[in-house]
């Protein structure tokens, strides 16, 4: 497994490799759901090449960069493991070099949700995401659905820029309470963390009366808001239940919908979503 920092030894390490080439970016201390993105990768492409790169612009002055957790060595050990062929780990300064001042900006998309509560995070996500890809030039890109709004908004500057790079988005991976992994699940102590799983509790039950006939969109988050207010530890910041590519908010009778929300346990900002659709509904 080759691992490079600076764009010219990335590109010279990249020109080696056979296509179609699977990319994987990532913000490193990985867990199962970043392995499980790798891992599809080696099954669909003839190369692999995952990023770790903890992304300053994408944090507010407000937020955990600083703590972000990072262990670089274990996540190359398990990168290996996998059959990784490139791991790309730039700097702050690689990235963003003296003089930066090019942005990429998905508009509307980008205003609501998450965009809403972090108004400069996305920014950062679709320059960075830019970045990685002009530096990669992959054919397929991986990204999971834990972030829904970050992989609509990567497909859309996709399109809109004419990237020659496919997004495949992964399910959620688990742990076995249901709670979604994330690297920021290590903030949580053994109260919160048991408190976190209220998310995956409360979107399961608004999915399971989606299931049973329920489609009112207001309903349907009243049954999350509900539950999470019953759990003392959690400060629920928004319950959506939105249109699954416009992510604009619905109302009344919905046949499909993503289902998503962020919730604070003690100082940790989580998020989750559910995709529920009428089985007998055909766009």
């Amino acid at each position: 497994m080759n691992q490079t920092t600076t764009f010219p030894e990335l590109r010279a390490a990249r020109a080696q490799l056979p296509e179609p080439v699977g990319f994987v970016p990532t913000m490193g201390y990985l867990h199962e759901g970043h392995l499980s993105l790798a891992r599809r990768a080696r099954e669909e492409c003839a190369s692999v090449v995952v990023s770790i790169f903890v992304n300053p612009t994408q944090f507010a002055p407000t937020e955990d960069l600083d703590a972000y957790p990072r262990d670089l060595e274990r996540d190359l050990r398990l990168l290996e493991e996998i059959g990784v062929d490139l791991v790309w780990t730039p700097t702050p300064e690689v990235m963003y070099p003296e003089g930066f001042q090019t942005w990429v900006t998905v508009e509307e998309l980008t205003q609501v949700l998450e965009g809403a509560s972090r108004p400069t995070h996305f920014r950062g996500v679709t320059t960075v995401v830019a970045k990685l890809f002009n530096g990669v030039q992959p054919q397929k890109a991986y990204f999971g659905q834990k972030d829904a709004q970050q992989a609509v908004v990567i497909q859309r500057m996709v399109k809109d820029l004419n990237f020659p790079v496919e997004i495949i988005v992964c399910p959620i991976v688990r742990e076995p309470d249901g709670l979604a992994m994330s690297s920021r699940n290590t903030y949580l102590n053994p109260d919160e963390r048991q408190a976190a799983t209220v998310l995956y509790r409360s979107l399961t039950a608004a999915a399971e009366a989606f299931a049973a006939g329920e489609r009112d969109a207001d309903r349907l988050r009243a049954i999350v808001r509900d539950m999470v207010d019953a759990e003392p530890l959690a400060d629920l910041e928004y319950i959506s239940c939105a249109h699954p590519e416009t992510l604009q908010e619905l109302d009344g009778e919905v046949e499909r919908a993503l289902l998503s929300m962020a919730v604070r346990v003690g100082k940790t900002r989580l998020i989750d979503n559910f995709l529920v659709m009428n089985h007998a509904f055909s766009p």
